[in-house]
């Protein structure tokens, strides 16, 4: 069965799953605010810019995961995909989703945003596959660190090739929905790139590659 691949920020959802996060956590005084908006805009910039420090990035954004207890952790996320996830699901994306998964086709969300934020999202969406950033774990506390390759940029490539080897799968008829110049890598490898809501680069990119270009918003 082909793969439907699909970014998550910005494309499947009309807002970064990431940002909002750190928002989330500024509001709550879960993290110094001050701090923690400014450092969160100047990295969220730097990211639509095309010169996120990916490792510095994710040293600013796992570090509230190390601080908090489990439990505590669980009862901020569930609030915030509740008031801040829920409303920016595109209903436009869920009818993808739902073609894709009427036509037979592998469903997999490919993010850069960590698996802690992504996992409970990519469930609302019913998609079984996600490759994320993987925050590290040791005696059941995360610990700050990432475990692997993150999946931004060429690492979402890495990424992807190595579940497809575990999974016994190819890129054979696949198509990748994304939104961001940042994976043009990725779009690039698919069999079927399509541009959704680009940014001006990715959207230039697709003008002269001859991409489609889709739009989820209303």
């Amino acid at each position: 069965m082909p793969l439907a691949i699909f970014d998550l920020d910005n494309t499947l959802l009309d807002g970064d799953s990431d940002y909002l996060w750190g928002v989330f956590l500024a509001e709550r005084r879960v993290v110094d605010p001050d701090h923690y908006e400014r450092e969160n805009a100047r990295f969220y910039a730097e990211y639509k810019e095309g010169r996120l420090d990916i490792h510095e990035f994710l040293r600013f954004s796992l570090a509230p995961l190390a601080r908090h207890a489990p439990a505590a952790l669980a009862a901020w996320r569930a609030e915030f995909l509740a008031t801040r996830i829920e409303p920016i699901v595109l209903p436009k994306a869920v009818a993808l989703v739902e073609g894709h998964r009427a036509a037979g086709d592998t469903l997999l969300i490919v993010t850069a945003t960590n698996r802690f934020v992504t996992a409970p999202i990519a469930a609302r969406f019913g998609i079984p596959h996600l490759i994320a950033t993987e925050p590290e774990v040791r005696d059941g506390r995360y610990t700050g660190e990432v475990e692997g390759v993150p999946s931004f940029r060429e690492g979402k490539v890495v990424r992807l090739e190595q579940w497809l080897d575990a999974h016994g799968q190819t890129l054979d008829g696949s198509r990748f929905y994304s939104d961001s110049h940042n994976d043009l890598p990725l779009l690039e490898r698919v069999d079927h790139p399509v541009a959704v809501d680009p940014d001006p680069t990715l959207a230039e990119h697709a003008r002269r590659c001859g991409w489609p270009v889709l739009s989820l918003r209303d």
